[in-house]
This record gives structure tokens, sequence and C-alpha cells, in this order.
């Protein structure tokens, strides 16, 4: 098999339909229904802590950064990870999650939470969240309950309900 031309972008705004079309592909239509994708639903994520995978022109992969409060604590929530099926286990998102996260690091955020496969997750630094230190505002697996700390301390800072920082102003 050939090598992938892979290219990791910054997400642009002409790629919202075709990162929602690779979505239902993958998510399917329950994916609405998930703690995570409501805890995101009516936030926009960060464009500049998003990015695509192309191959030529073809998008392959994305990723997301949405802004939250984490109690008291500014935080993202990191998702969804997205990867066309037909391209799955290639690599892409890995190289997506490290380049998300660099990016976060670099623009100064120090907390970044999930919910996702621990396996998975982990060989990025990913870690569970302690019992009852954080809630989301729903039904979750506490096992799939992830936290990366960009700063040590973060997490423990990081105290309460999540929410998004629309809800906050309300």
């Amino acid at each position: 098999m050939t090598e992938l031309s892979l290219q990791i972008r910054t997400e642009q705004p002409i790629d919202s339909e075709a990162i929602e079309r690779l979505h239902e592909r993958a998510f399917g239509p329950g994916r609405f229904a998930r703690t995570a994708s409501r805890l995101r639903e009516g936030v926009p994520h960060l464009l500049d802590l998003s990015f695509t995978a192309m191959v030529g022109t073809l998008l392959v992969g994305s990723v997301r950064l949405t802004p939250v409060m984490a109690g008291d604590e500014p935080a993202l929530v990191l998702g969804p990870l997205t990867v066309e099926p037909a391209f799955e286990s290639r690599g892409i998102g890995a190289a997506l999650m490290r380049r998300s996260l660099e990016a976060a690091k670099a623009k100064g955020h120090t907390l970044v939470l999930l919910v996702g496969d621990e396996p998975y997750y982990s060989r990025f630094g990913f870690k569970r969240i302690p019992p009852q230190h954080l809630q989301l505002p729903g039904p979750v697996n506490p096992g799939r309950f992830l936290a990366l700390e960009l700063e040590e301390g973060a997490l423990a800072r990081a105290k309460g309900l999540v929410s998004t920082i629309f809800d906050m102003s309300q």
C-alpha cells in the first residue's frame, strides 16, 4: 500500500459542511444525544485550535476544541475527533490529536477534557478524572471522562460542573 500524502491544516469556515457529513458517517444520528455533544451545542469551537486532515482535496479527518468552564477553571473540550471510516488505523487521528494539543498548549490553555476510550487517549497523556471531581451536565460513564493537564495543577483547580461559556452568561 502506498503512503498517504496527508496534510493537517487549521479548520477553515468552508470545511463546516464536509465535517458535518463526516460526523454523520462516523457517528450516525445518535451523536446528538451524547452528553459531550450536548455540551458543545450552540457554542462555537475555536477555529485556531481545530484541525482537518486532507488527502489531496478530500477531507478525511477533523478534531475540534471548544471552550468550557470546569467549575471556575477555563478548559477545553476535545471532540469530536473523527476520521473517515475508510482511512482509519493510519495514524490520522493521532496526528490530529498531537496538532490540536500542541496548539492549545502554545496558546496558553491549561486543561483539556474529553469523553472517550481511555486506552486510546492515554497515549496522549489523558487520565481518568477522579470520581466526583468534575461533573458533566448529563450522564456519562465515569471511566470515559478524561483530562489532560497542559499546565500542572490545572485539574486540581477545576472542581464542580463543566458548563459552556455560553451557559455562564445566561
